[in-house]
């Protein structure tokens, strides 16, 4: 992907037209481009070249836009982090991939001391809204900038992004992304959707993960507007969708149940919508129809993909009402169902999905041992079980770690979750797998019931005795205000595990 020939092109193309809208600023490609380009000129003052690494840990604005067109000019590696990591996580991130430069917004809660003494890799803070004694500015840097971006000769197999999927303490794990790869995702959109300089997206999903990093590569790809939340607010949203008269969207099945709650949803019109992307497995497609019933003229589609194989790698097409299917898969990826010895199964039988191509990650970053756990004989093992149909429509049966062996008996914790969201006072639930003395395991349900319900537990298992086998119904029910969520809005079944 050649970020420089693209904002050039953009900016030309379509100066005045507006990219990116956040709070009360509108900016244009032209000023994208140019605040990029007299960015990427400072980084290059400040020493950063081609495959350095440079940190960036900021909540989603347009700031975060520049910061990765900026690196990404240079041929430099941006490192996105989770905003809502610790000070020991950001070390740990930032020591193992020994980043250079690192680019945030202040947290009460972060020393930037610390980060110093504790990081010998790194050689420059650069902070974002406020000036810190020690560090530089982003907006300094910005307007000091030369408006013409250091040429790099930048290859396909040099590394754009190192996105960790798990910023904990323990060991970190960096999925690798190339500059080939860096335009998987533009190119993906354009085989699936028909994106196009009039539409506009609305995007709530964090630019630290790969799901908001999509909005930008589209940005600059189709000059499309971006309209940005800093977090996701299901009131906000819906009401941005109306103010901006936004066309398409892409969130996860969780953000849907939200909508779905509030009392003011069914007053917003929403008939700017051409379509909308579920990505990840949805566990209630019934929730997902409820949602459509109030733009009805918009696409319903599903898809799925992974940071790994840079999503999206399957969509739904346009016009299916194979709602419970994600899709088919791009013709320039690979992808088979494999038992646990590694062979194909046979169409419509359940197993691991894998996946070949020039999408899929070459590895994780100075990790041999998970790289080569995971690419095993050409073909990367996503750890998501799904079968095929005979039309070749990829259905998710959920991780293999949500799979839940009760006596013997499989069960698919996506499935329960289903059949409970199927009842009229549920608006939110999640069942994993707990230890049992007499059957090994058993599924436990967390359930959230919608404002001013109340159901019992025996009312419940009765429900779902007439949609389940009866050992496939939670043996334990846990009625929660809330499930906690990720930053991605995807419930956090390892925190309910534990």
């Amino acid at each position: 992907m050649d970020v420089i020939n693209l904002l050039e092109s953009r900016a030309k193309r379509t100066p005045e037209k507006t990219a990116v809208i956040f709070k009360d600023q509108n900016i244009s490609f032209l000023q994208l481009k140019d605040n990029s380009f007299r960015l990427a000129d400072s980084l290059f003052g400040l020493g950063v070249n081609k495959s350095d690494k440079v940190a960036i840990y900021l909540p989603s604005c347009p700031q975060y836009f520049y910061a990765y067109l900026a690196i990404w000019s240079l041929g430099a590696t941006a490192v996105p982090l989770d905003f809502m990591l610790t000070e020991d996580e950001l070390i740990s991130c930032i020591s193992h991939c020994e980043a250079k430069t690192l680019i945030l917004k202040t947290k009460a809660n972060i020393s930037l001391d610390k980060l110093k003494s504790a990081c010998p890799s790194l050689k420059n803070i650069i902070t974002c809204f406020e000036k810190k004694e020690g560090c530089f500015g982003l907006e300094e840097l910005i307007a000091r900038g030369k408006n013409a971006a250091p040429k790099a000769a930048v290859n396909d197999k040099d590394y754009a992004i190192i996105f960790y999927t798990s910023g904990t303490t323990g060991k970190p794990k960096g999925v690798l992304i190339n500059y080939l790869q860096l335009g998987a995702a533009p190119k993906s959109m354009g085989f699936f959707v028909d994106l196009n300089e009039k539409d506009i997206v609305l995007c709530a999903l964090p630019f630290s993960h790969s799901g908001g990093l999509i909005h930008i590569q589209n940005c600059v790809s189709f000059g499309i507007t971006i309209v940005i939340m800093e977090r996701f607010i299901p009131l906000e949203f819906i009401r941005n969708i109306q103010a901006y008269r936004v066309t398409c969207f892409w969130i996860v099945p969780s953000m849907y149940y939200a909508f779905l709650q509030l009392k003011e949803f069914e007053s917003f019109d929403l008939s700017s919508l051409r379509w909308m992307v579920t990505f990840g497995a949805s566990n209630s497609p019934d929730a997902l129809k409820r949602f459509h019933k109030y733009c009805p003229d918009a696409h319903l589609l599903n898809g799925w993909g992974m940071t790994e194989t840079n999503a999206p790698t399957v969509v739904l097409p346009m016009g299916s009402t194979k709602i419970e299917s994600v899709g088919r898969p791009l013709p320039w990826v690979d992808i088979k169902i494999f038992d646990d010895a590694g062979k194909e199964v046979a169409q419509g039988r359940v197993g691991e999905i894998v996946c070949r191509g020039w999408v899929v990650t070459d590895g994780y970053f100075k990790d041999p041992e998970t790289t080569k756990e995971a690419i095993r004989n050409g073909w990367f093992h996503t750890g998501d079980l799904g079968r095929f149909d005979e039309e070749g429509h990829l259905y998710i049966v959920g991780r293999k770690k949500e799979m839940i062996k009760v006596g013997g008996e499989i069960v698919f914790e996506p499935e329960v979750e289903a059949a409970i969201q199927k009842h009229p006072d549920v608006a939110e639930t999640a069942v994993v797998g707990v230890n049992d003395n007499l059957r090994g395991e058993v599924p436990k349900a967390f359930v959230v019931l919608k404002d001013n319900k109340n159901l019992e537990e025996e009312d419940l298992r009765y429900f779902l005795r007439q949609h389940l086998a009866h050992f496939k119904i939670p043996h334990y029910f846990e009625f929660k205000p809330a499930l906690p969520k990720n930053r991605t809005g995807k419930i956090d079944k390892e925190l309910l595990r534990k």
